[in-house]
């Protein structure tokens, strides 16, 4: 039973490639190791075949100097062996970035294709002819609704616009009593004094005018507060008791 309820297994994704790929780099991680061998290995024997020297059995010095040349020769050879490795591994991984990268044109072409097979050109033709039908159309719902002025008519709305802003502000300006006059400025002072002296009379006709607007809007309040007075129920009452 336990083999019809056993989950299926993950299909690997690892390819051939990659397997291949891992195999290069561990061939040239022991040629790696090797050549430390070989590098530490020489130099023993340079050591040593100096102290031969100094012991004065250059024979057996000759014999591992020719060791030594040898294995130089066979880790020049390993140089190469490993430089063609990492080419080798370089080209792998190199393909299987444009592997990917196919596969990616190959995924939004067929993406493109759909989208092509549900946008025709006659259904986009279409949706720009029945938009550009509905804004003629309300166009012409717009002129109908407002109607259309001439040049002449602009104009004369423009200037009964004018005129009712101008009206507007002149109501929005205080009325400056007509009997307030300026005095003369003396003819014989100079220009300086007689222009200082008509900023200060215009100043002090300033502050009239606005002590007689003062005045007014008092006596205006004073008026509307007792008429509110004579107005409230019991006021006269009240006055007379105080009386």
């Amino acid at each position: 039973m336990g083999i019809f309820f056993a989950k299926k297994k993950s299909q690997s994704r690892v390819t051939e490639q990659d397997k291949a790929v891992l195999q290069l780099k561990q061939t040239r991680d022991k040629i790696k190791q090797y050549q430390r061998r070989i590098e530490v290995t020489l130099e023993k024997e340079r050591l040593l075949a100096k102290k031969l020297i100094q012991n004065g059995q250059k024979d057996r010095a000759l014999l591992l100097l020719r060791k030594k040349k040898f294995q130089e020769q066979i880790l020049s050879k390993t140089d190469g062996q490993l430089e063609n490795l990492e080419r080798m591994v370089h080209d792998l991984e190199f393909a299987q970035v444009e592997i990917r990268v196919v596969d990616g044109l190959k995924t939004g072409n067929e993406a493109l294709k759909k989208l092509h097979d549900i946008l025709s050109i006659d259904e986009i033709e279409k949706v720009m002819d029945e938009t550009r039908e509905g804004v003629e159309k309300q166009k012409e719902l717009n002129d109908v609704l407002s109607g259309t002025l001439t040049e002449e008519d602009e104009t004369e709305v423009e200037a009964e616009l004018d005129a009712l802003l101008a009206a507007e502000i002149e109501e929005a300006v205080p009325e400056i009593p007509e009997d307030v006059t300026l005095p003369e400025v003396p003819t014989d002072l100079p220009e300086r004094r007689k222009e200082r002296t008509k900023e200060k009379m215009q100043e002090a006709v300033a502050v009239e005018a606005i002590l007689w607007i003062f005045v007014k809007v008092t006596n205006i309040l004073w008026l509307f507060n007792s008429s509110i007075l004579n107005t409230v129920p019991g006021s006269s009452n009240a006055d007379a008791d105080k009386e």
